[in-house]
């Protein structure tokens, strides 16, 4: 007697293309991690692909370009594309450019984005194929982590529309915070990215409720948070760099500096200052006390000396006078900022600001931005200048092949450069041993005006 087997089915297979900030990219991550637990395997590129999903952004109209043209490569190498994200909350105009796609969704829309998933590429595994549960999808090398602790934001920003697009701020708990970056470390994790649109306002929307956490009463607030990250371990009695990005400066960010100089908390804030001028503060409907600030900035590094703080400004936003701008100039000539970027103003649609009277010309734009770039760098090159002949600790994100010589050079971040954002520091010669994730302490022998150059001491 023969016995008839059933063929055990291809796995259907997503690819995934991720635009935008990092919010977008965890929003991705989760996606793909609910589709592998459904039984869907990733494709990395789109020949593999079943269906392939386009996380959009859709912050600025320069960014709606670039996720319609993403959209059409899609299609034009797939044909089979599902769109998701920011830019999903306008379904019309994504259609009217792209009418042959499956489906559009919104932002952190996961259900509907799943659902079409199986609609359009139905699962073909059974249930007894993966017995054993997968780990969490990431987009980001093992060594970090992004940690989203909320959706949304309360604000409202005259040049911005994320609470159109994501709605109102709406916090995790903080029990499911600290239990997912609990798992991120166990797995590997030798920093943790704090992310939100508004950092310093988790768990206002909750009244910072408590939680039990090891048995312990926890509030869901920055500072709770930023404490208990703190004592997490990542398995060599040490605890995980922890990196706090899109920090409004309300006044309980004070509190968080004494954790930096503990060593319980990355001595780095990203503060989204936007301007520095009073009146352009307030015509994009932003706190206008910049004076305050600068004398905030200089107690924190009387506190904590090492700490970098890492900031965006907005360039020729309506109104701004040749006053305003030059004004901005001399506050970060006294901030002395770590990190800087700037960024043209762009109307965005559904935005305030798009009513203000006084537009500044693209070509003041161009000359504005290239100063403040100019001012910046400088500061960041003296900064980094005074580095040379320390020794401070690196994490290394890339190891690369050796030279005709045999000789390893490496690329890693200090504690002052987030990824993809900011600075590197480039090591030579580095141990045949050294490996991707390893924080080590390096010598800095040379710097210029955004990296900095060294080997491991």
């Amino acid at each position: 007697m023969t016995t008839q087997t059933t063929p055990i089915p291809d796995q259907k297979k997503v690819g995934m293309v991720s635009l935008g900030c990092p919010k977008a990219l965890v929003d991705s991550e989760r996606i793909l991690t609910r589709l592998r637990a459904d039984g869907y395997a990733m494709s990395p590129d789109y020949a593999g692909a079943d269906v392939v999903l386009v996380n959009t952004c859709g912050f600025l109209d320069s960014a709606k370009e670039e996720s319609l043209q993403a959209i059409g490569e899609a299609i034009a190498e797939n044909g089979r594309v599902i769109v998701t994200g920011c830019m999903g909350e306008e379904a019309d105009a994504i259609r009217a450019a792209h009418p042959s796609v499956l489906a559009v969704t919104g932002a952190h829309q996961y259900e509907a984005v799943v659902d079409a998933v199986h609609e359009h590429a139905p699962p073909s595994q059974g249930p007894y194929i993966d017995l054993i549960p997968q780990p969490d999808v990431k987009l980001t090398p093992r060594h970090y982590s992004y940690l989203k602790i909320s959706e949304g934001c309360n604000h409202s920003c005259a040049f911005c529309i994320i609470p159109d697009l994501r709605g109102k701020l709406a916090s995790r708990r903080i029990d499911a915070v600290l239990r997912e970056a609990e798992k991120l470390v166990a797995a590997g994790t030798k920093e943790l990215l704090v992310i939100s649109q508004d950092t310093s306002a988790y768990g206002v929307d909750t009244r910072h409720e408590e939680r039990l956490w090891k048995g312990e009463p926890v509030r869901a607030h920055m500072t709770d948070l930023a404490r208990e990250l703190g004592q997490l371990d990542t398995g060599d009695g040490t605890p995980p760099w922890v990196r706090l990005h899109y920090v409004y400066p309300y006044p309980h960010v004070d509190a968080v500096i004494p954790l930096m100089a503990e060593g319980l908390l990355t001595p780095y804030l990203d503060i989204p200052f936007q301007h520095a001028s009073p009146k352009v503060l307030r015509a994009m409907k932003r706190p206008a006390n910049e004076a305050k600030v600068l004398e905030r900035l200089k107690h924190w590094r009387e506190i904590c000396p090492e700490i970098a703080i890492r900031s965006s400004f907005v360039v020729g936003f309506p109104g701004e006078t040749e006053e305003d701008f030059q004004y901005l100039l001399d506050w970060l000539e006294e901030a002395q900022l770590d990190r800087v970027g700037a960024f043209r103003f762009e109307p965005v649609e559904g935005a305030q600001a798009n009513s203000l009277p006084d537009p500044v010309t693209e070509e003041v734009k161009e000359e504005r931005y290239a100063r403040i770039m100019e001012v910046t760098e400088r500061i960041s090159a003296a900064k980094l200048a005074d580095k040379v002949g320390l020794q401070i600790p690196v994490i290394i994100d890339e190891v690369g092949a050796p030279d005709e010589d045999g000789d390893v050079g490496a690329t890693g971040r200090s504690q002052a450069d987030a990824p993809e954002i900011d600075g590197a520091v480039y090591l030579r010669n580095v141990p045949k041993t050294l490996a991707q994730g390893d924080i080590v302490t390096v010598s800095i022998e040379d710097s210029d005006a955004h990296d900095l150059y060294g080997a491991v001491a």
